[in-house]
């Protein structure tokens, strides 16, 4: 195998709290307004990435945003010194101050959308920073991730950086957690897979219940921007009927690696269709399509989205064998606990299973593969990244020292308009700035 696949997790924020913002993640509006636990959630988090990091993968480290965001706070009318807007906007909309303190982007698989060299016309690595237009929570992200982003890919050399598209339900990108790649080795041109939820000009079929987040103009754009050859782009259009039963993103449906595709048997609209076309531009590159289909018979749409089956990462290991890391719900689950079990004896390339314990992000709504950006790369472009953002023991121990001092261990609504929550916050970003070596990329600093 040549070239990486480098996973960057989102650190969790001090302000992760349970606010259900997010309409159409049924575990999300689920534990709405119960205590959470930061101190956990982030520690949980550094524990995968040394995990993965330990298996002898590519981890980096995403450092997570300002909150709460008290220049939106002042753009919505909110005004006196920074205290001051944080109180008056929890006894004014309470409601508004949980939305922009809410720690979403440790979500990272929904930052960006990443596009390899090997794919792209001028041969570099291409980023488009998600507008996450549908939630206002996490509509405001994008500015600070494409700082962030280019805080660690900054070589123009090899990487370009895109701004967000226009913030508006036709141009709706969600990042890379509507988006899959398969191919043979990481630095070899593969065929990329952009999933939307609905084609908003001249488009017929969409959800009825919750909103599609990707839209078909979205992902088109963001192909023609990153110079994508269109005999190796195929578009696809999520089933409906699962968007409406609580499947928000593709990466709650299916996950890729390589030339592996792991799906339920109700992922996609006219989904025959769509596997052919992948099999075949897989061929054209000389790659064996392996589709692995779960039955509903055997996994249901709900038990899927409860459990966080396919919103799991299917990794190559130095070995050459393939690992899915899932959550501790998947194990939970009777049904989907057989089935995993069962996929083992089959012949695919997975022949490993790993459990994490990441119950704070599942009750936000997130599970393994929304905590990830994947990024595809060769020895000279990872030589070109930030180095400080590598998980290392030494990373994973000056981390887990910086959470145990700044983090609180319980977080409810009513502490966001503690005045020392904004304090501590920034304190703690303008120590991780440093210990990530990404410079100024928060408002408060500049």
């Amino acid at each position: 195998m040549s070239g990486y696949e480098m996973n960057f997790d989102g650190l969790v924020g001090p302000t992760h709290h349970y606010a259900g913002l997010s309409y159409g993640n049924e575990a999300s509006t689920k534990y709405s307004m119960q205590i959470s636990n930061p101190k956990l959630a982030a520690k949980q988090g550094l524990l995968k990435m040394k995990a993965l990091a330990d298996l002898g993968l590519l981890q980096g480290v995403l450092a997570p945003q300002e909150r709460p965001d008290v220049s939106t706070l002042r753009d919505l009318g909110f005004r006196g010194t920074d205290h001051q807007v944080i109180a008056t906007a929890m006894r004014q909309s309470p409601g508004i101050l949980s939305a922009l303190s809410s720690a979403s982007s440790m979500w990272t698989a929904n930052a960006a959308t990443v596009s390899p060299s090997a794919d792209s016309a001028d041969g570099r690595i291409h980023f488009t920073a998600a507008n996450l237009n549908n939630k206002f929570h996490r509509s405001i992200e994008h500015t600070t991730t494409s700082r962030i982003l280019a805080a660690i890919f900054n070589h123009d050399q090899y990487f370009a950086h895109h701004a967000a598209l226009p913030p508006v339900a036709l141009f709706g990108d969600e990042g890379a957690a509507n988006h899959n790649r398969l191919g043979g080795d990481y630095d070899q041109a593969g065929v990329q897979v952009f999933v939307y939820g609905q084609q908003f000009l001249s488009g017929q079929t969409g959800p009825k219940r919750y909103p599609a987040r990707q839209s078909l103009e979205a992902s088109q754009a963001i192909a023609r921007l990153h110079q994508l050859d269109p005999n190796r782009t195929v578009f696809i259009q999520q089933n409906p009927d699962v968007i409406d039963q609580g499947v928000f993103h593709n990466d709650v449906i299916a996950v890729s690696n390589q030339q592996v595709l792991f799906y339920h048997q109700h992922a996609f609209l006219n989904q025959d269709t769509a596997l052919l076309e992948m099999k075949a531009k897989l061929a054209d590159l000389g790659h064996v399509f392996v589709p692995i289909e779960v039955p509903n018979a055997q996994v249901s749409v709900a038990d899927a989205v409860s459990t966080y089956l396919f919103n799991s990462q299917i990794l190559t290991r130095p070995d050459g064998g393939m690992s899915l890391v899932i959550p501790e719900e998947s194990r939970q689950n009777s049904a989907v606990w057989d089935y995993l079990n069962e996929m083992l004896t089959m012949d695919t390339p997975i022949d490993d299973i790993r459990i994490f314990d990441l119950r704070e992000s599942m009750r936000n709504g997130g599970g393994p593969a929304c905590l990830r950006l994947r990024v595809a790369l060769n020895s000279a472009e990872f030589n070109a990244i930030n180095p400080k953002v590598v998980m290392s023991d030494e990373l994973f121990q000056r981390l887990n020292q910086w959470v145990e001092h700044y983090y609180r261990d319980r977080l409810s609504q009513a502490d966001l308009a503690d005045p020392e929550l904004l304090n501590e916050s920034r304190h703690a970003l303008d120590e991780l700035t440093q210990i990530l070596g990404l410079g100024a990329v928060y408002p408060f600093q500049r």
